[in-house]
């Protein structure tokens, strides 16, 4: 089945998360993804273990497997007058330009949106930068951690009377690259009315920013900055982790009607005529009464028996996973979400694209490249003799 961007050439000049999410969400559509990469180490992530790769050709850390899929690697130094004729010559035949260099990094090499939009005037820039490219903090380097603490996200997450505290991925650079895919897709759709493309300014503090959802509300709409509520909800109650008598579930009741069947399985009919616990909005008041006396009914019983009883009842729950635990879920598998592909006589593992077109997940069946795996292909697809792409592998110009 071809695929949604079947046909596209995306010039990858970014490395880390963020950009390289982008372009690989691109390949995972169809696209095809050239990546630029530092000819001696490459992409940083290469090097971010361990854990690492063995046995599927050279040793790589796992961070970089993540996001790299479907890509075809070309390792030549951006320095040099002969690597930047390269770029130029690859970008003239792109539609799309992913970069995630400091404000101003590339327009030293001649590389900067606005000098190859001169040579190709159908090409879309996509510039991905920790703060974005004009502003009082526009040169300083972003890295997801310090924007999660920068762009409020850590004041929501952590216990009560505890230290604030990152999540366990590094969702602001997984949504800048989200975001960017976007960008990058509503500009292509309009490039096909006007043949003309965009530049795309993306900044991970925005991105932080935009997706406080409900709790940016809560804050702007109170005057109040929201407190952290552990694994509970600000809005929604019952919706929280509760202990059970041999582990953990999640519980989340998204509606009056849920809590009157929880109600009537926990025993405690009298709740759903309560005024204190009728409605959600009451429950979010009185919780400090309420999710007490639901924890010490739920503490009695074990974990999966509560589950089972939830599902019979429409009660919508569920278990608290390990990463193991939730790729053996039978309906994870089902949804093959779990992926292997094969590379040097080995297989690397990968997380499937959640997207699904006419039934078919939107998964690029191409692994994640070894450093400068494809230099040579592509050179010779822009015409350069053998004589020459060997002539640049002496120089150091590519690898």
């Amino acid at each position: 089945m071809a695929a949604p961007l079947e046909g596209r050439l995306v010039l990858d000049l970014s490395r880390v998360l963020a950009g390289p999410w982008a372009g690989q969400l691109l390949a995972d559509l169809g696209a095809r993804v050239i990546k630029i990469e530092h000819p001696e180490h490459g992409d940083d992530t290469r090097g971010w273990g361990p854990p690492w790769l063995e046995g599927a050709g050279p040793r790589e850390a796992a961070y970089y497997l993540c996001a790299n899929r479907g890509k075809q690697s070309l390792a030549l130094d951006l320095t040099r007058p002969e690597g930047q004729a390269l770029v130029r010559e690859l970008a003239g035949r792109a539609d799309i330009l992913l970069e995630n260099f400091k404000v101003g990094g590339l327009a030293r090499y001649g590389l900067d949106y606005a000098s190859l939009k001169a040579l190709n005037p159908g090409l879309i820039g996509c510039s991905i930068t920790g703060f974005g490219q004009d502003g009082p903090y526009a040169s300083r380097a972003g890295y997801d951690f310090m924007i999660q603490a920068m762009g409020g996200l850590m004041s929501l997450s952590g216990e009560p009377d505890g230290m604030p505290m990152k999540t366990g991925v590094a969702i602001t650079d997984v949504m800048t690259g989200l975001y960017a895919a976007v960008g990058v897709l509503a500009a292509l759709d309009e490039r096909g009315r006007t043949g003309v493309g965009r530049h795309i300014d993306v900044a991970l503090l925005d991105v932080q920013v935009a997706t406080l959802a409900n709790q940016a509300l809560n804050a702007l709409v109170s005057g109040q900055d929201p407190q952290r509520h552990g694994n509970a909800h600000p809005n929604i109650v019952p919706y929280q982790a509760f202990a059970c008598a041999d582990g953990h579930l999640a519980l989340t009741v998204g509606n009056d009607a849920q809590f009157a069947r929880l109600a009537r399985l926990l025993g405690r009919h009298e709740w759903a005529q309560d005024e204190r616990f009728a409605t959600n909005a009451a429950r979010v008041t009185h919780r400090e009464s309420l999710v007490p006396a639901i924890a010490q009914v739920l503490e009695a019983r074990p974990r999966d028996a509560w589950l089972a009883d939830f599902e019979a009842h429409g009660i919508p729950a569920g278990p608290i996973n390990t990463l193991s635990q939730a790729f053996a879920d039978p309906q994870v598998r089902h949804r093959r979400m779990l992926r292997r592909l094969e590379r040097g006589g080995g297989e690397i593992p990968q997380v499937a694209c959640p997207l699904f077109f006419d039934g078919h997940s939107a998964t690029a069946e191409a692994p994640p490249p070894a450093l400068g795996e494809h230099s040579e292909a592509l050179l010779a697809e822009l015409g350069l003799t053998p004589e020459a792409i060997a002539r640049l592998r002496r120089e150091g110009v590519i690898r």
